[in-house]
C-alpha cells in the first residue's frame, strides 16, 4: 500500500490497521468531509436562488419556515419579471449541460441512480469530479428555477467524497463501497436535516423490494450524525418544516387515509412513467447532451410563467399546506383548492422536463412536494365528506409527502423517519406507517431509480460473497472422491511432443500432467503450450520432449477447499488444476475442472435447499 506522503499519520495508521474501531472512523472522516460539503452545497443553492430567480427575475419563492433564506429579498428594486421565468431555466439548463457534457456526463439526471450504480457494478468508484460537477450543475439547475431537489446532487457528492477518501487511502473495494455509502447517508442526512432517515435511506435505497443493506447501516449512521451535527452549527438545528398541532386521535381516520395511500400510489405512478416518458423522448429525439437541459428548461420557463410555484424547489408550497388552520388547506372550491391542484400538476411537468432532459438535481424533493399537494387536495376533500371526522388537511399533505416517495422510490422504511425528521412531527407516525406500506405494495413494480436491484439476492457483490460462502463449505477430497471422470493422462517426463500429439484429440482434459520416476509430478502441460507448437510439430516435435515445454505446477491438496482451487485458477488463469497428496505433494491424485466446480457447486446448492 502506497500512500500520499502529506496524508496525516493517524489517517495512515488507520489505512494499514485492522481493528474493529477503523472503519467507524473513517465514517467520521467522511461524515466530515460531507457536512462540509452540504454546507458548501447549500450556500450555492441559496446564492444561485437569489443571483438568478432574485434578481433577474424577480421572484423570490417562499421558503419552509424552519429554513431562513440566506440572503436577504431584493424586493420593489427588482419587479417580477415573468418573462425572465420563460428564459432563465433555458439558460440554467444550456449551461450545465455544457458543463456536465464536457467534464462529467455521469454527473447529469437526478444523481442518486448513478450512486447506486458504482455501488453495485463500480466497486463503488466515483471521479473525484464528480461532487464538484454535481454541485455546480445543480446550483445552477435550480437557481435558475428548474425544477429539482437536493436529494440527488447531495447523495452523489457525498458518496463521491466517500468514494474518493477511500480511494486515497487504497481501501478495499467492499471498504470503499461502505465508505461510499456512508458518504451518501452523510449527505442526505446532513441537508435534510434527518441523521437517522439519511443513514437508513443509503441502505435502503439500494435494493427495490423492502431490503436493507445491513453492513453499511453503522458507518452510515456514523458518518450522518457527524455531518449533520457540522451542517447544523452553521444552519441551525430546527426540521425544515414547521408544522402546527398535527395529530391522529382517531382509529376510524384510517378509512380516509386509505384513500390517501391509492391516491398517492396512483400518483406515483403518474410521475415515474411521465419522468421516463419525457426521458425517453429526449432520447429517442436524439437532443445533444449538452443541449437537452436547454430544451427541458424552455418549456419548464413556459410552465412556470403561468405557475411560478412550479419552479425551483416548492417547499414554499408544501409548507403551506402543512399550515393547518389557515384559509390555504381549510377552503373548498376555492382559488387555494385550485392552486395545489395546479402545483401537484405542473410540478411533475416541470421536473420531468428540468431533470428528465438531463439537468441536475434531485427527484426527491419534488416528489414530497407533489405528495404534499396531493395529500392537502385529499385531506380538503375528506374534509368535506367526513365533517365528524375531525381531519386535518395538513396532516394529510404531512402523510402525503411520505407515501407519496415512499411508493415512488421504494423505500417505505427511511421515507417514514425522513418526513418525521424533516417536520419535526411524530405524532403522525401510524398514519404514515400505513399510507407509506400500502402505497410501497401498490407500486412495487415501479421505482424512479432505474439501477436498483431488486434484493441482496440479486446483488453482484453478494452473489459472489454466497458463492464464496459455499465454496467454502466444500472439500477438493470430497469432490475428487465422488468425480466420474475418465483416466488421466499423464505424460512421461522424456516423451517425444510428436507421440504426445497423438493422444491429445481423445483427451478427455485440457492440462496434462508431467511424470518423472515413480510417477512424480514434476511439471504441466497445458493447452496454450499445445496450440503454440502445433504448427512447428513437424520440425520440432521429434527433438523436443515433455519436460521441455511443461510449466511448473500449480497445486491444491485434497486439504483445500474448492474456494482455494477457484482462487489459485484465476490468480493463474488456468481451466484445471492438479491435485497432490496433502502429506506428499509429488504424488498426483486427479485433475479439476471449472466444470467439475460448477457441478459440486450446483449439488451443494441443492441439498442446502432440501
Amino acid at each position: 500500500m502506497h500512500l500520499s506522503p502529506h496524508l496525516p499519520a493517524f489517517i495512515k495508521a488507520l489505512a494499514a490497521g485492522t481493528g474493529p474501531w477503523r472503519l467507524i472512523v473513517l465514517s467520521g472522516i467522511v461524515g466530515v468531509v460531507a457536512g462540509l460539503g452540504a454546507i458548501v452545497f447549500f450556500t450555492m443553492l441559496e446564492s444561485g436562488r437569489h443571483l438568478m430567480l432574485g434578481c433577474l427575475a424577480g421572484y423570490v419563492p417562499d421558503s419552509p419556515g424552519g429554513e431562513l433564506p440566506l440572503f436577504e429579498s431584493p424586493g420593489a428594486a427588482v419587479p417580477l419579471r415573468r418573462w425572465v421565468l420563460i428564459i432563465l431555466p433555458a439558460l440554467g439548463g444550456l449551461l450545465s449541460g455544457i458543463i456536465v457534457w464536457k467534464f462529467a456526463p455521469e454527473a447529469g439526471g437526478h444523481g442518486t441512480d448513478a450512486a447506486i450504480d458504482a455501488y453495485h457494478h463500480q466497486a463503488g468508484n466515483v471521479r473525484a469530479r464528480v461532487p464538484l460537477i454535481k454541485a455546480l450543475t445543480a446550483a445552477i439547475t435550480i437557481g435558475s428555477g428548474g425544477s429539482g431537489g437536493r436529494e440527488g446532487p447531495i447523495a452523489q457528492i457525498g458518496s463521491g467524497f466517500g468514494s474518493v477518501i477511500a480511494k486515497a487511502l487504497h481501501l478495499s473495494p467492499r471498504e470503499r463501497r461502505i465508505l461510499m455509502a456512508a458518504g451518501m447517508a452523510a449527505g442526505v442526512g446532513a441537508i435534510f436535516h434527518a441523521p437517522m432517515a439519511g443513514a437508513l435511506f443509503a441502505a435502503e435505497v439500494l435494493y427495490k423490494e423492502l431490503d436493507l443493506e445491513f453492513e453499511v447501516i453503522i458507518p452510515s449512521i456514523i458518518a450522518s450524525i457527524i455531518a449533520y451535527a457540522i451542517f447544523a452549527t452553521r444552519f441551525e438545528w430546527e426540521p425544515i418544516f414547521v408544522t402546527s398541532e398535527l395529530v391522529f386521535h382517531r382509529p376510524a381516520q384510517l378509512l380516509p387515509y386509505l384513500v390517501l395511500a391509492f391516491a398517492v400510489a396512483a400518483g406515483a405512478v403518474l410521475y415515474i412513467r411521465s419522468f421516463y416518458g419525457v426521458a425517453g423522448l429526449f432520447q429517442r429525439a436524439r437532443v445533444p447532451i449538452w443541449l437537452a437541459p436547454a430544451v427541458g428548461g424552455l418549456i419548464t420557463g413556459i410552465i412556470g410563467f403561468f405557475v411560478p410555484e412550479a419552479l425551483a424547489t416548492g417547499y414554499g408550497v408544501l409548507q403551506k399546506a402543512l399550515a393547518s388552520g389557515t384559509e390555504l388547506v381549510h377552503t373548498f372550491g376555492s382559488i387555494s383548492l385550485k392552486l395545489l391542484v395546479a402545483v401537484f400538476f405542473c410540478k411533475i411537468a416541470t421536473t420531468c422536463f428540468s431533470i428528465g432532459s438531463g439537468g441536475s438535481g434531485g427527484v426527491f424533493g419534488p416528489a414530497i412536494v407533489i405528495g404534499g399537494t396531493l395529500g392537502g387536495i385529499v385531506g380538503i376533500l375528506m374534509e368535506h365528506i367526513f365533517p365528524g371526522m375531525d381531519i386535518q388537511a395538513g396532516a394529510f399533505a404531512l402523510v402525503g409527502m411520505a407515501g407519496f416517495f415512499a411508493a415512488a422510490a421504494n423505500t417505505p422504511i427511511s421515507t417514514i423517519i425522513m418526513v418525521s425528521e424533516m417536520t419535526g412531527n411524530y405524532r403522525l407516525l401510524v398514519p404514515s406507517m400505513w399510507v407509506c406500506m400500502i402505497a410501497y405494495l401498490l407500486v412495487r413494480h415501479h421505482t424512479l431509480y432505474t439501477k436498483q436491484i431488486l434484493n441482496r439476492f440479486d446483488a453482484p457483490v453478494h452473489q459472489s460473497e454466497m458463492a464464496e460462502a459455499v465454496l467454502k463449505h466444500i472439500g477438493v477430497a470430497d469432490v475428487l472422491g465422488r468425480k466420474r471422470s475418465g483416466r488421466i493422462i499423464t505424460v512421461p517426463s522424456h516423451a517425444c511432443v510428436s507421440e504426445f500429439f497423438k493422444h491429445f484429440a481423445n483427451a478427455e482434459h485440457s492440462s496434462f500432467p508431467v511424470v518423472g520416476e515413480d510417477n512424480m509430478l514434476i511439471g504441466i502441460i497445458r493447452s496454450r503450450e499445445l496450440r503454440a507448437l502445433i504448427n512447428q510439430q513437424g520440425d520440432l516435435g521429434a527433438v523436443l520432449i515433455a519436460e521441455d515445454i511443461a510449466s511448473p505446477p500449480v497445486t491444491a491438496t485434497t486439504d483445500d477447499t474448492l474456494f482455494t482451487v477457484v482462487r489459485r485458477m484465476q490468480a493463474n488463469e488456468l481451466d484445471e488444476l492438479a491435485i497432490v497428496d496433502s502429506e506428499d505433494p509429488s504424488r498426483l491424485l486427479g485433475m479439476l475442472s471449472h466444470t467439475d466446480i460448477v457441478a459440486a457447486y450446483d449439488s451443494e446448492l441443492v441439498q442446502q435447499m432440501k
